[in-house]
């Protein structure tokens, strides 16, 4: 099912707290799929379970993106507690342990994570003429009055808008 498209500029609210963790892995060895492919399906059954339980976990949204070596997981957390519980949970220890087991000395596969913590008025977004996209997936998706066309005026304006 297609997108909706939102025509025109939107951009998103910046007056709460958020996390945005960037999670990945990095194929280095294409021929030993036996190292790296564990790795690679230990993911799925943990993105499933944020979706089911957004509210609960405080999980709000993500983007994912396949490069040739490279997977790349863009995601949004209401906090920085939410974030570090659910890697506290049983699903994600068991994944890993399970990777640690099967990755630690494993040169055929490379994994990274970063954690931002943004706090309101120190973020802002443009979206013109896209469906939900990324941070406007995650939070409130306004639309942008003319007066706050550039990031300067939004990452001001539309927090001193949202606290008035």
């Amino acid at each position: 099912m297609p997108k909706k498209i939102h025509k025109g500029r939107y951009t998103t609210e910046n007056s709460k707290d958020m996390v945005v963790f960037i999670i990945g892995m990095r194929v280095n060895k294409w021929w030993s799929i036996r190292k790296w492919g564990p790795v690679f399906t230990a993911m799925p059954g943990m993105i499933r379970e944020l979706y089911e339980n957004k509210e609960e976990l405080g999980f709000l949204s993500m983007e994912s993106y396949f490069g040739l070596r490279t997977t790349l997981m863009v995601q949004y957390w209401r906090s920085t507690e939410d974030l570090l519980a659910y890697a506290r949970g049983k699903k994600h220890l068991a994944a890993w342990r399970n990777f640690n087991n099967k990755a630690s000395n494993n040169d055929a596969v490379g994994f990274y994570h970063e954690t931002y913590q943004i706090q309101p008025g120190n973020y802002e977004s443009v979206y013109i003429n896209m469906p939900l996209f990324g941070m406007g997936n995650a939070i409130n998706h306004i639309p942008v009055p003319a007066k706050y066309g550039s990031a300067r005026k939004r990452l001001e304006g539309i927090n001193q808008q949202q606290r008035s």
